[in-house]
């Protein structure tokens, strides 16, 4: 797919704090890998992570993907929030509240953009550990669009305390899980 003209490379964040959390994300990945116009590229290690913003919550496993898309930023978010609602029925309770599955389009290409609906390059991923470093996983020398550094570059700057933990998962565990 990637050699379409009309193809666009995509890097998101997954992520889930209920149920099977990891098998949440492989649903996820799966559901994503079976749409026409989506093709994924490349799956970071998953991370347990504190939650963020609001605390009081179990804590989420976390990865990215890098993907190729056909679709426009707007229509991707759709597919994104139809597969969230086809794993979660109920939804997220609250905003930052805990969710079986939660997707986040962090860049789409050079694309910056800010609608009603939709952000990009996402507004919080500079401040989050639980973005920055699965996305180093997959390409430490992506440059945000808007902030003119790496990615690397955005962790390395990162303060990073409790609140930011993240925990590389064992990756024969996840390979049992996940392949």
């Amino acid at each position: 797919m990637p050699d379409n003209d009309t193809t666009t490379p995509a890097y998101l964040s997954i992520g889930s704090n209920m149920g099977d959390k990891l098998a949440n994300l492989c649903d996820a990945v799966k559901r994503l890998e079976k749409i026409d116009g989506i093709s994924v590229a490349g799956i970071s290690d998953f991370y347990k992570t504190a939650p963020q913003n609001f605390v009081d919550q179990d804590w989420f496993i976390n990865a990215a993907l890098k993907i190729y898309t056909d679709f426009s930023p707007e229509a991707l978010l759709a597919v994104f929030k139809e597969i969230e609602k086809e794993q979660d029925r109920d939804g997220k309770p609250f905003r930052f509240g805990p969710r079986k599955i939660d997707l986040d389009i962090i860049f789409y290409g050079n694309t910056v953009m800010v609608t009603d609906t939709l952000e990009i390059p996402h507004p919080r991923m500079h401040e989050r550990n639980f973005v920055l470093t699965p996305l180093c996983d997959l390409d430490p020398n992506l440059v945000h669009p808007v902030k003119k550094k790496t990615v690397s570059e955005l962790l390395k700057h990162l303060p990073i305390d409790d609140s930011q933990a993240v925990i590389a998962l064992d990756k024969e565990e996840i390979r049992e899980i996940f392949y």
